[in-house]
């Protein structure tokens, strides 16, 4: 078997753009990958024509030998550009390999050791939160920062923060799990009163406290000594872009994002690294459903998985597959189908076609933050 074409497709989701391939060989077995990259889309289009020239007329389930080269034979390495490229074909080849073998792929990656995978979703506000306890989840996650325009108010960040998760506590109750994702807006100083002012609220995890750059100021956060449980991961890359965060152990939970990060062949390494530092593993996705899919797989073999995120952009989550994932109680059912356990509709495609939203941001104003000076800050 050889692979004779790898196709993109662009297809506006819900919420962004989902970027798909397909790998297709001249028995007729094809795979699906995923590397939605949001408002890089076509760089990943792009990326994933270079590496198709190194891959066309190789045998696809040579998964790993695949891998490596995509990423040694280019010279150029790591990004998540280029990430997100590799990814979107690996998690391909890997769905192309259960289908040739007739076995689901977390079989190929060693089994299953849960028998269903916990989830959570999003929730920008109390209506947000009954909303995904309506839907089954017992766990979603929601902002750090609230404002009720597209500015910083560092002052009030920590105050607002605390009445806005009290809410949600108080209405919600005591059993349902609550996240907090700080997207990286925020200094050590101004992320440490963060945390404290929400830590009587029993918060699963708080994510990216600060940026993403420097492992310094995320330790200025580690050395406050919260008991809130520190996450991040989604903004770093590749094994390598994660070894000093986890030897160091400067996180409690580790958040790398499938479709970024060289697909499920790189995850799962990420995941063991993980676990021998005694460091969860909680993948990002707010991503389409192939990429959620692959997750899934991943999630059900490793030992160290926490939960697993997703974003419900009905109906074309659902709608653009075939047979979709199951999702009771909040918890994903395993698939039992070969591969990914799922596949696309093609014809879905072209009802949604790509959107720029990148251009209309610019136009709207939105997706963009400025302090109050009107300097441009972290979004």
């Amino acid at each position: 078997m050889k692979i004779t074409d790898i196709k993109t497709f662009i297809m506006k989701g819900g919420n962004r753009n989902w970027v798909f391939c397909k790998v297709e060989t001249g028995e007729g077995i094809h795979g699906w990958g995923e590397g939605t990259l949001e408002r890089h889309e076509r760089a990943v289009e792009s990326g994933i024509k270079t590496l198709t020239g190194r891959l066309i007329g190789r045998d696809p389930t040579q998964i790993e030998k695949n891998w490596q080269i995509m990423y040694r034979h280019g010279f150029w390495r790591g990004g998540v550009v280029m990430g997100s490229a590799m990814a979107a074909i690996d998690i391909a080849l890997w769905d192309l390999t259960g289908k040739a073998y007739n076995l689901p792929v977390y079989k190929m990656l060693g089994g299953a050791v849960r028998d269903r995978v916990r989830a959570y979703t999003h929730a920008g506000d109390l209506r947000g939160g009954w909303d995904a306890v309506d839907q089954g989840f017992s766990a979603f996650k929601t902002g750090g920062w609230v404002t009720g325009e597209n500015s910083f108010h560092e002052k009030d960040v920590a105050d607002a923060l605390h009445e806005k998760i009290k809410d949600m506590r108080n209405h919600l109750g005591p059993d349902v799990e609550i996240m907090i994702d700080n997207h990286g807006r925020s200094r050590p100083s101004i992320a440490n009163r963060q945390i404290a002012a929400v830590e009587e609220f029993n918060i699963k995890f708080f994510e990216e406290p600060v940026p993403p750059d420097n492992l310094d100021a995320m330790e200025q956060v580690r050395a406050a000594g919260h008991s809130t449980d520190i996450a991040t991961g989604e903004r770093l890359f590749f094994r390598y872009g994660f070894r000093d965060i986890l030897h160091r152990q400067l996180t409690d939970v580790i958040q790398p994002d499938i479709a970024h990060t060289g697909g499920i062949s790189e995850i799962r390494r990420i995941a063991s690294m993980a676990e021998i530092e005694y460091i969860k593993f909680a993948p990002h996705n707010p991503n389409g459903p192939i990429a959620t899919a692959a997750s899934l797989h991943v999630c059900a073999n490793v030992p160290n998985f926490l939960i697993l995120e997703t974003a419900r952009d009905m109906p074309w989550h659902d709608k653009v597959q075939t047979t979709p994932l199951v999702l009771k109680d909040g918890y994903f059912e395993l698939p039992t189908a070969p591969g990914l356990g799922t596949d696309l509709d093609e014809s879905v495609f072209a009802e949604r076609p790509f959107e720029d939203d990148e251009n209309k941001k610019a136009e709207t104003g939105s997706g963009s933050w400025n302090a109050e000076d009107g300097s441009p800050a972290d979004v």
